[in-house]
């Protein structure tokens, strides 16, 4: 589900259109005001009433909408996988193999999870984004992120904690070779421009844009270091460590690691 989103809906459609079929992707248009983007093709679109206003009533609704929606497409399809407009599912390039065959050869009991990389945009070495070219030919920093160790891949019905970040009642398993790529603050100059966006401003997110520019602040200041050194360390940290509030979320215990992503990664296109 999303709003004012365009350019991330396109290249959203065109990531996962070529993975599975744009007939098998199902987008839900936030509020009537709302117009398909250029680039839908064959996507199933739907245009609904909006959920919400305020962030924290807004997101229970999103995700209390899309977690009915996938228990109705789990009657038709092995998998459904739930994600955000800025978020991409990858199987590790070294592996030579897609998403859709690989999810076919692992056991999934209720959800599997990719470990989560929010791409920042370093501003002493890289420029603002050419919206004409793949992400992953600008930006190599990452915070390795619990916010984006979701559990996006469900194969039974579940009800989705807001922004798909856990599942209630279940825990939740991360797969060794996915990861989720997320690039909503992969822009610097698009993120401050969101401070001047009063639709958005007005449903109470603004703690949450100071969180995102911190994103890009740690990619710029802090030391890196290479993601095949610490990938297998994060997974086993967000595995066993939980915060107090919430035993089915995972946690990084505090630390806030940057890494550099491995070069095989910018082969994927995105």
């Amino acid at each position: 589900m999303a709003r004012n989103d365009e350019f991330f809906l396109n290249r959203w459609i065109s990531y996962y259109g070529k993975l599975l079929g744009e007939e098998n992707l199902y987008l839900y248009l936030d509020g009537t005001d709302q117009k398909a983007p250029s680039g839908a093709g064959k996507t199933n679109i739907f245009i609904v009433e909006k959920q919400g206003y305020h962030v924290v009533d807004a997101e229970k609704k999103r995700l209390a909408f899309l977690s009915d929606k996938a228990k109705e497409l789990l009657t038709e399809y092995d998998l459904v996988i739930g994600c955000d407009a800025d978020e991409f599912i990858v199987v590790d390039p070294a592996l030579q193999i897609q998403l859709p065959e690989y999810l076919s050869q692992i056991k999934i009991k209720t959800s599997v999870s990719g470990l989560g990389l929010d791409f920042g945009q370093h501003l002493k070495t890289e420029t603002a984004l050419d919206l004409t070219k793949p992400f992953l030919e600008q930006r190599e920093y990452a915070l390795i992120s619990t916010r984006y160790t979701k559990t996006s891949i469900i194969a039974k019905p579940v009800s989705w904690g807001s922004g798909f970040h856990r599942i209630r009642k279940h825990n939740f398993h991360i797969d060794k070779n996915l990861y989720l790529l997320h690039f909503g603050n992969a822009d610097y100059n698009a993120l401050k421009a969101r401070f001047d966006d009063q639709d958005f401003i007005n449903t109470g997110r603004i703690r949450h844009l100071k969180k995102r520019i911190q994103v890009i602040e740690d990619v710029t200041n802090k030391i890196f270091v290479d993601g095949d050194k610490i990938f297998a360390k994060a997974r086993k940290i967000q595995t066993f460590c939980r915060p107090i509030y919430a035993w089915n979320k995972p946690s990084m215990l505090k630390m806030r690691k940057i890494i550099k992503i491995p070069k095989r990664f910018k082969e994927l296109g995105i």
